[in-house]
């Protein structure tokens, strides 16, 4: 098929969804053009890997000032906010100009950020990727998040949100979501689920595999992702405040490592408090740190979607103990095999457990991979997406 594919940033291995997703549908034989939007700081090292996988790539600077105005716009809308950001004539011009000149089969749209440049598309079928229920996800930050600010813009934007998760798919024919959570919260707000399509997060098993070169230490965890993202920093201040003084209590040797980019004063400053805690900021590769790590904490105060960091310790053999939320969209057979508590008492003593037991952490490290080689490669979810752009209907937008 010939894809028109629009990102509202540039895809990345911290973009990971819709870098994977082009990758993949490239090796299944699509030709595919790409556009992307670049918003302010985005770093744009990938283009030349997605150039190699893509016919045609166009980049759409969205400058800080055009941001500002879109928001200030978006005030007086009713689309959320988060559609509102990406709004740009320029990319909406170059969108009209593509599908004027050249044959495509669909458009496929990610984020809701990517929503407003649906309605460039004029009669060209789409299926739009809206990866998660960003109402559910306001919901949660507006009851845990640890940042006055944060809770105070996911209200502002929640009502807005709650209206348009529940009418898009009056608009829109294939919508594509992460996870069975937050398609059922979309359902709730009104949403038709025939409409709706559980396309999971996978990871590149090839990528991140098994790494037996690598020893394991005894005594290390490790807790991964972008540290300036408020629902990460809310899970270190658990982590370091909550959960692992009950570890120390009864192994004090255990280190921990908060390993991603951009960790704030406050997370900086807990590993200048304790020579256990190492913050290290950003790393290029974080697959030596899970490949030596004991195991990976995959720990949510609150989130929507499944965590990547989940899934690619599981492709690493990692083993995992794990909140609710954490493995809340893998089947409950494998369920069985990660060890899940809901208070940071459970979770302190499934480490503790796990410390303790080297035989059953690499037991569990054995199941990890073996699960997500058999239901979280990205060619499984390249095939749904195939299965929708067959379905896909032009958009009928009622705002934009």
């Amino acid at each position: 098929m010939r894809i028109l594919f629009i990102v509202p940033y540039i895809p990345s291995l911290v973009r990971v969804r819709p870098y994977n997703f082009i990758h993949t549908l490239h090796q299944r034989g699509h030709e595919l053009t790409l556009v992307l939007l670049q918003p302010p700081g985005e770093p744009d090292s990938t283009l030349p890997q997605l150039r190699e996988w893509a016919k045609e790539v166009h980049v759409v600077p969205l400058k800080k000032s055009q941001i500002i105005r879109n928001g200030l716009r978006g005030l007086f809308r009713s689309l959320p906010l988060q559609a509102s950001y990406s709004e740009s004539p320029e990319a909406e011009a170059l969108i009209r100009d593509l599908v004027s000149k050249n044959q495509y089969d669909v458009a496929h749209v990610e984020h809701l950020r990517g929503y407003i440049l649906i309605r460039a598309l004029g009669n060209l079928p789409v299926v739009w990727d809206t990866v998660d229920s960003i109402a559910l996800l306001f919901e949660k930050v507006i009851q845990s998040a640890p940042s006055l600010k944060s809770r105070l813009m996911a209200l502002l934007d929640l009502n807005r949100t709650r209206r348009f998760e529940g009418r898009i798919t009056d608009e829109l024919s294939e919508i594509a979501i992460c996870s069975d959570l937050d398609k059922r919260r979309m359902v709730e707000l009104g949403a038709n689920a025939d409409r709706l399509t559980f396309v999971p997060g996978c990871v590149d098993v090839d990528y991140f595999k098994p790494m037996p070169e690598i020893q394991r230490e005894p005594r290390t965890l490790i807790f991964s992702g972008k540290m300036s993202y408020h629902a990460n920093i809310a899970a270190v201040q658990d982590l370091v405040e909550k959960i692992m003084p009950l570890v120390w209590a009864q192994e004090p040797e255990t280190k921990l490592q908060i390993v991603g980019k951009d960790p704030g004063p406050e997370i900086v400053a807990m590993g200048e408090a304790d020579k256990r805690i190492e913050v290290t900021g950003f790393v290029p590769d974080i697959r030596p740190y899970q490949a030596k790590a004991t195991m990976a904490v995959c720990y949510v105060r609150y989130g929507v979607g499944l965590t990547n960091k989940t899934i690619e310790s599981m492709a690493m053999g990692t083993p995992i103990v794990a909140s609710p939320h954490a493995v809340s969209t893998l089947k409950d057979e494998f369920r069985r095999e990660v060890l899940v508590g809901e208070t940071p008492e459970q979770i302190a003593a499934h480490i503790i457990t796990l410390l303790r037991d080297p035989q059953r952490a690499a037991a569990m490290g054995v199941a990890g991979r073996q699960y997500v080689e058999a239901y979280q490669r990205w060619e499984y979810a390249a095939s749904l997406l195939e299965q929708m752009y067959a379905r896909a209907k032009p958009a009928h937008l009622r705002e934009a």
